[in-house]
């Protein structure tokens, strides 16, 4: 007799395809079937700042077996400067090169059990990252460009060829290069990373559109985008013909359809990435007055919003733009969005609420890894099989969040879609068991 948990597994398939396939036919849904992929891209944000709180160190994707289903890590995040060049400081506010390249990683920590030594050339993340490598010689890492809070001074860097060329010639210097800044003790300098970065995954947020207070937005950046990524690609070409080897170049994209129109050319861009990952997380949040999705497949019944975001409704705006969607990548979210003093009735899905729930980093915010130990006790797990999403509630308080089935039934849809695989943000919210990591290599794993 087959074992429980793989009948339950079983079981979990059937109606995550039934569900899947059962959707009305969208865009993105209506894939006949010939731009199926033989493999997909799985890619995976590891956090700079993960090591400390979340004590989630690169060793951790290895033991958890995350790395093995995993084919990109993209490093967040590398700084822009306000003159546009990329760059590694460790001053307040600026970056944390302790966390990058000088920490010495004890062996409890390192990926092949031998503990740095003070002033090595390549300690840190970095050198963590180049023993996971050397341990699973098919996985890209990617250095991640911007991110939320980095993404002030990006239209400085796209705004005019030289610019442009400038800024490029920086990042691929400092990181495929990695001719790193020697710091206090004497890690980094000449080429001390090299090897570690594959790529670069641009995440601006947002050309041309408001992202955090004081970013520098400029009507040309939409266009200015384009340009950019024409010359990073230009550039890694060329660097390419040195190293004998294809350097990938990725977008991470939002999920706002006015957002897309205001900061990119949809066709055009596509030229140029080997791929892009598209926002499917932060439809609603604790910002909103009332309880919703966060990360639905499609757009509820009953969604207070019309028109309402949802993953399909983000790769079906990136279809009508002219992107391939052999070059979409769906994102999927490793935390969930929560709202506290819920008032109404029933499950608590659109219904009044005082705030943001309280959590252990961020208000409102709480990974994966610590919502899931809240299910039977005290909180009741809620589905919606038919839009894709699933929540916590305890009569007051209210979690929308990602779980294996949903996560599960994600990877259905990016199968049946024919798109080129699943993002997630970010690997430090799963659990010891890399649960979610394992969930997305089983759902698009290829015989």
């Amino acid at each position: 007799m087959r074992p429980l948990r793989h009948r339950r597994l079983t079981a979990v398939v059937a109606l995550a395809t039934m569900l899947v396939t059962a959707g009305p036919p969208t865009a993105a849904g209506a894939d006949d079937g010939r731009n199926r992929r033989a493999g997909y891209h799985r890619v995976g944000y590891f956090t700079q700042w993960g090591i400390y709180g979340r004590a989630f160190p690169v060793k951790k994707l290895d033991t958890s077996g995350a790395a093995s289903r995993l084919t990109h890590v993209n490093y967040a995040f590398g700084n822009v400067s306000e003159d546009g060049r990329c760059f590694v400081d460790g001053g307040p506010g600026e970056g944390d090169a302790w966390a990058d390249y000088q920490r010495p990683v004890p062996a409890d920590e390192s990926v092949d059990g031998v503990a740095d030594a003070w002033g090595e050339p390549l300690n840190g993340n970095f050198g963590q990252l180049a023993k996971l490598k050397a341990k699973h010689p098919g996985l890209q890492v990617l250095i991640s460009l911007g991110g939320w809070s980095w993404s002030t001074y990006f239209s400085n860097a796209a705004r005019t060829d030289a610019s442009r060329r400038a800024f490029v010639a920086s990042c691929i210097d400092l990181y495929l290069k990695g001719n790193l800044p020697v710091l206090d003790g004497g890690s980094g300098g000449p080429g001390a990373a090299a090897g570690v970065f594959d790529g670069i995954d641009l995440d601006w947020e947002w050309p041309n559109w408001p992202g955090e207070p004081g970013n520098v937005v400029r009507p040309e950046d939409r266009q200015n985008f384009t340009e950019l990524v024409a010359e990073f690609r230009r550039q890694l070409d060329a660097y390419g013909r040195t190293t004998r080897r294809h350097h990938p170049l990725t977008a991470f994209l939002p999920a706002n359809p006015a957002t897309m129109d205001a900061g990119y050319e949809g066709r055009e861009i596509f030229r140029y990435l080997d791929f892009a990952t598209v926002q499917g997380y932060d439809f609603h949040g604790a910002w909103d007055p009332v309880t919703n999705q966060q990360s639905a497949l499609r757009v509820p019944s009953g969604a207070p919003d019309n028109p309402d975001f949802s993953a399909e409704v983000a790769i079906d705006g990136w279809l009508a733009r002219g992107a391939p969607r052999e070059k979409l990548v769906l994102g999927i979210p490793y935390y969930g969005r929560g709202w506290t003093g819920v008032s109404g009735s029933g499950n608590g899905l659109f219904q009044p609420a005082a705030g943001p729930a309280p959590a252990t980093f961020e208000a409102g915010y709480e990974d994966y890894r610590r919502l899931k130990t809240l299910a039977g006790n005290g909180f009741t797990v809620h589905r919606d099989l038919r839009a894709g999403h699933a929540w916590l509630f305890d009569g007051t308080t209210f979690w929308t969040y990602d779980d294996p089935a949903v996560v599960l039934q994600k990877t259905l849809y990016i199968r049946r879609a024919g798109l080129a695989g699943a993002m997630v943000w970010s690997l430090d919210g799963d659990d010891d068991n890399a649960t979610l990591t394992k969930t997305i290599g089983l759902g698009l794993a290829t015989p």
